[in-house]
């Protein structure tokens, strides 16, 4: 089997329009979808909603968890997910603020960082050695984080952060939050390891059939170790940059992050089946949720909805892509 076999499908002499909108990036109706969101919004609702310091607030707040989304969809490509996020990033958050107090920044950042990468390793080592199941490792290990970290801190917050720190996080370059073009540049990487390497191939292929990517040679041990341990990389990127936001290390912070990483994912149209899917789609389903919780925010709609609305969106998401696929099925 070829390692690339499940990056795009082959386009026929003739391609039909459908094919072609596919091929322009897979996610061409969910952009769609953004910019009709925006104008209604924008129409309907209040005027500030399409002002330039609101947009830019729409970006800085959810940057990080597209960073966390970019993680999420490597390992939905594999055909798992990582529940223990939101406790990486806790742990990350909170190890660096205590690190960067008693010893310094580049101490607290990389060790944080190391961190979130061996917590990422570990899940990815019990599922490819032992076999369980992603959602019974992740789950325990988020468990086993979270439980740790509240012990070692009394689940107190770490403050003396430098301000320095906290500029880096909200500070903006030609009116773009710093944080929004850090995720821009973990979405080009994650696209180009996807598109050139030879392990971005075979994540793909592992995703699409394990059983045939090992008898093709793919270690697929190694490869889901490997996926997960970036996994976690990223997630304790957006803990340190949670910190930089912030100011405080916080042992109860990220709760939301799996959801909502799973959820950007889903919504951007990646089957949770594994195999297919583009960086793209990640983008755009985070910054869709984004503008939905935003035009809520803006409308006076009760904070205690938001989690309904996300509910709502990954249903229909997922809904439609099971029926889609059905209908590809019976074809």
């Amino acid at each position: 089997m070829r390692p690339d076999a499940n990056l795009e499908t082959r386009p026929s002499a003739r391609p039909t329009v459908h094919a072609l909108v596919r091929r322009l990036g897979g996610g061409s109706s969910l952009l769609v979808g953004i910019l009709v969101l925006v104008v209604v919004v924008q129409l309907l609702t209040t005027p500030a909603f399409g002002r330039w310091a609101n947009i830019s607030n729409i970006l800085m707040q959810n940057s990080i968890i597209g960073i966390v989304a970019c993680g999420m969809f490597l390992m939905i490509l594999l055909g798992g997910f990582d529940l223990s996020v939101g406790a990486v990033g806790a742990l990350t958050s909170t190890l660096a603020a205590a690190l960067i107090v008693d010893v310094g920044t580049p101490v607290g950042v990389v060790v944080a960082i190391a961190a979130g990468l061996g917590v990422g390793a570990l899940n990815g080592a019990f599922v490819a050695l032992l076999g369980m199941s992603p959602f019974v490792v992740t789950l325990g290990t988020q468990s086993v984080v979270l439980g740790a970290l509240f012990v070692a801190t009394q689940a107190k917050p770490v403050y003396g952060v430098p301000p320095e720190i906290t500029s880096f996080g909200l500070g903006r370059v030609a009116g773009i939050p710093i944080v929004t073009l850090v995720f821009a540049v973990v979405v080009v990487l994650v696209w180009a390891m996807l598109r050139y390497t030879r392990f971005g191939h075979h994540i793909y292929a592992v995703g699409g059939n394990p059983e045939a990517a090992r008898l093709a040679g793919v270690s697929t041990t190694w490869v889901t170790i490997g996926t997960y341990a970036i996994g976690g990389t990223l997630a304790a990127l957006a803990g340190v940059l949670l910190l930089t936001q912030t100011g405080i290390g916080q042992p109860a912070a990220a709760t939301t992050w799996p959801l909502a990483a799973i959820a950007a994912v889903v919504v951007g149209g990646v089957p949770l089946s594994g195999g297919t899917g583009k960086i793209s789609a990640v983008v755009l389903g985070t910054f869709l949720l984004g503008v939905i919780a935003n035009a809520l925010n803006l409308n006076g709609v009760s904070s205690y909805w938001q989690p309904a609305v996300t509910g709502a969106v990954i249903l229909v998401a997922v809904g439609i892509d099971s029926y889609q696929r059905k209908r590809r099925a019976s074809r």
